[in-house]
C-alpha cells in the first residue's frame, strides 16, 4: 500500500472529487485531443453543397459535457478548435460559437438532473440554441470571411443552413444518447 505522501506526489491540491485533479485535467486532455482529431474528420452531409461538412467533435464536447458538467463543454469546444484558428480564424469562431451554443445547455439540463429524460432534453435545447447560434453566425460572419452579402447567406438559410445543422445536431444527439453510458461508466471507475 502506498503511503499518503506518494499518492499525493501528483496531487494539484484538489482531491480527486474537486475540480482539477490531476485525473481531472488529464481525463480534460484526452477530451480535448478527441475533438481536435475528429473536427478535422469532415464529411459532406448534402452533395448540392459539397462545403457544408459535418465533423463529429460536437459528440465528444457533449459527451465531456454530460461526464464532467458545463465547464468541460467550453474547454473542450474551444480547445478543440484552436488549430483551427491558424488556418480559418472565422470559421474556427463560428464552429466554436456553435459548440457551446451545443455544449453548454445540454450540460446544465444534464448536470440539473442526472436521467435519460434530462439527457435527451439538454440535447433538444442544447440543439435549438446551437442552431439559432449557427444560423446568426452564419448570417454575421459568413459575409466577412466568404464576401458573400447577408442577403446571399440569407437565402441559404432554408435550402442549406437549416437542413445540414438540423442534420448535424441530430447526429450528434443520437450518437451522445446511445454511447454516454457505457463511455461514463470507463471514466467513472
Amino acid at each position: 500500500m502506498r503511503s499518503t505522501e506518494a499518492r499525493n506526489a501528483h496531487d494539484t491540491g484538489v482531491s480527486d472529487s474537486g475540480r482539477w485533479s490531476t485525473r481531472r485535467i488529464a481525463i480534460y486532455a484526452l477530451f480535448v485531443a478527441l475533438a481536435i482529431v475528429t473536427s478535422f474528420i469532415e464529411v459532406p452531409l448534402m452533395p448540392a453543397m459539397p462545403w457544408l461538412k459535418y465533423d463529429p467533435s460536437g459528440i465528444i464536447v457533449l459527451i465531456a459535457g454530460f461526464a464532467f458538467g458545463p465547464s468541460a463543454a467550453s474547454i473542450v469546444g474551444v480547445l478543440g478548435f484552436a488549430p483551427h484558428l491558424l488556418m480559418d480564424p472565422w470559421g474556427a469562431l463560428l464552429a466554436i460559437l456553435v459548440a457551446l451554443g451545443l455544449g453548454l445547455p445540454s450540460a446544465f439540463i444534464y448536470r440539473s438532473h442526472r436521467s435519460r429524460k434530462a439527457a435527451a432534453l439538454g440535447l433538444v435545447v442544447g440543439a435549438l440554441v446551437a442552431l439559432a447560434v449557427a444560423i446568426l453566425g452564419n448570417l454575421i460572419i459568413t459575409p466577412i470571411y466568404a464576401k458573400m452579402s447577408v442577403q446571399a447567406v440569407a437565402a441559404l438559410i432554408v435550402p442549406a443552413l437549416l437542413p445540414f445543422n438540423l442534420i448535424k445536431f441530430a447526429i450528434d444527439g443520437i450518437a451522445t444518447y446511445v454511447i454516454y453510458k457505457p463511455v461514463s461508466n470507463l471514466l467513472h471507475r
